[in-house]
């Protein structure tokens, strides 16, 4: 089938880049794909960006958020929201626990948090709540990479310790991201598409970098569906990687159907396949380590955890093409 002869477009222009904030122009699109490009780069950008959230903390001496601490200026819940303010950067995929611990009477802010070096701290000056008197303030915390929510219920359900508080956790680093398209001439024509973007971070991350990595996204998603597979297995059961389905097992508990969700993954790898588009097993034993690796949100850690967890079943990844 002969392609159309359709004008590729420019590559992004930077318009305007201040602080966190950038405007960037794509110029030369065919007619309707402003819309196209902008909607599916937009919706990329606010559900994949990886990036790192406070998910439980432990106060000594307080048992639930609705408490109240006696020399504190502030009540629990309000320093929990002034807590999920700070935005932190985490090197390496590890979970983090980090820690504050001040006497007063003094104002607290973000730069008195104590953590490791794989951790560091946008925002020092963020106001985190004020000690009026001669008490102490204790509040350990956990923080975690992933991309997404994670409701405070499933966060508590997983891997919550006894006596934690549980907290609702959005990791995108993405403050705002809008697009506006116009029309612009080519030639003798004039209905060609601009599209501009707006993007707005929280400052871990440059809105030019957010900006590559949804296209690159959207460009690897794209790259893993080109072409058509007639069949995964053929009347004699035989996979596509060459093993054979047992005659008796029913196919609904073959790899070819079984959930992503139905693997026992952690959350942050299960929902990091799962928005990679990864739903079943079948789907994961046709990518590679480097496929994986492309799909952003998957580190060493998450790909040794899914590496295991095949192996105990007697599977493995597609090897990289070298």
């Amino acid at each position: 089938m002969h392609s159309q002869n359709i004008n590729l477009p420019s590559k992004p222009k930077i318009i305007k880049e201040e602080g966190d904030k950038g405007v960037y122009e794509i110029d030369g699109l065919y007619p309707g794909y402003g819309y196209t490009l902008g909607n599916s780069i937009r919706r990329i950008i606010i559900s994949s960006i990886p990036g790192v959230a406070i998910t439980s903390l432990s106060i000594e001496g307080v048992k639930h958020e609705f408490s109240t601490i006696e020399g504190i200026k502030e009540d629990v819940i309000s320093i929990i929201l002034n807590l999920k303010a700070v935005n932190f950067v985490v090197h390496g995929d590890e979970l983090q626990k980090i820690h504050l611990k001040v006497k007063g009477p003094k104002i607290i802010t973000a730069k008195d948090i104590e953590h490791s070096s794989s951790v560091e701290i946008v925002n020092k000056d963020s106001y985190i709540c004020e000690i009026t008197d001669k008490v102490s303030l204790d509040i350990e915390m956990n923080l975690e990479k992933g991309m997404g929510y994670i409701s405070k219920e499933q966060v508590e359900k997983e891997r919550t310790a006894i006596g934690a508080i549980s907290l609702d956790a959005s990791f995108t680093p993405v403050k705002r991201a809008s697009y506006e398209v116009e029309n612009m001439r080519i030639g003798d024509r004039t209905d060609h598409n601009r599209l501009r973007l707006t993007i707005e971070t929280d400052g871990t991350i440059s809105p030019r970098e957010v900006l590559e990595f949804s296209i690159a996204t959207m460009i690897t998603q794209l790259q893993s569906i080109i072409g058509f597979k007639e069949t995964e297995s053929n009347d004699e059961g035989i996979l596509s990687d060459g093993s054979v389905l047992d005659e008796k097992s029913d196919m609904e508990n073959s790899p070819m159907k079984i959930k992503i969700e139905e693997l026992e993954f952690s959350t942050r790898t299960e929902n990091a396949l799962i928005s990679g588009g990864i739903k079943t097993l079948s789907g994961l034993l046709k990518k590679s380590e480097g496929d994986l690796k492309a799909l952003g949100g998957l580190g060493d850690k998450a790909i040794e955890e899914i590496k295991e967890l095949l192996d105990g079943k007697g599977l493995a990844l597609k090897k990289d093409k070298k």
